[in-house]
């Protein structure tokens, strides 16, 4: 079997876990961006962090830009962790690798330019945190929050659907997060029958009008 057609076989297999498994490969029309227009300082990640705030009401640049990273990573990261539980085929979600784009309406989307294997996490994301922290000002120990919370919510979907077990799920978590700077950036608490993780960073998202405390923050519920 091709690169092609391993990575395409894991991503059909994966996508009917939930809408956040979804993972679609090609540029459907002009509207979608590069994923390396996020690293070249341009406007499109400016344009969309100022687009979070308006429709979050939220002047706080680093409250967008951590939404932002946290819907990426969510929608780009459960496919990956996928793959990890189901012994697949990664998926390249490096930047240069991913068309996007973002509206009020539908949010961020997300899309593969082509069907390949990729690097680990750490690397595909990286350049991303270092993106959005210059464009923001936003903690990377918050992103990297971000990110080992969207690997965690993936891990606990697959368990609760019945795609793998608990303890599959988390020894691929165990596994995952071994590697700087994800170590650290939370834990898995122990519960019977269930993927319960609490991170070590706040998302921010208490601050918008009307938010409070993730299942996962660190702080109390608000």
């Amino acid at each position: 079997m091709s690169e092609f057609a391993r990575v395409l076989a894991t991503l059909r297999q994966a996508r009917g876990i939930s809408p956040f498994f979804v993972l679609d490969v090609g540029r459907p029309d002009e509207s979608w961006v590069s994923g390396e227009a996020l690293l070249d300082g341009g406007s499109a990640l400016v344009d969309t962090l100022d687009t979070i705030g308006e429709r979050y009401r939220t002047g706080e640049r680093r409250v967008a830009a951590s939404l932002f990273f946290l819907s990426y990573t969510a929608r780009l990261l459960c496919p990956t962790v996928a793959a990890h539980v189901l012994g697949g085929a990664v998926p390249d979600v490096r930047p240069s690798n991913v068309w996007w784009r973002y509206s009020p309406g539908d949010g961020l989307q997300v899309r593969l330019v082509e069907p390949v294997e990729g690097p680990g996490v750490v690397e595909a994301m990286a350049p991303v945190v270092d993106a959005v922290r210059r464009e923001s000002g936003v903690a990377a120990g918050l992103l990297w929050g971000n990110a080992v919370s969207s690997m965690a919510g993936g891990l606990r979907t697959m368990a609760r659907s019945g795609t793998a077990s608990v303890e599959d799920c988390l020894a691929v978590g165990a596994e995952l997060f071994a590697e700087s700077p994800l170590l650290g950036a939370g834990e898995f608490v122990p519960f019977p029958g269930e993927v319960v993780f609490r991170r070590r960073s706040c998302c921010l998202y208490y601050r918008l009008d009307g938010g409070g405390t993730c299942g996962d923050c660190p702080l109390p519920a608000r």
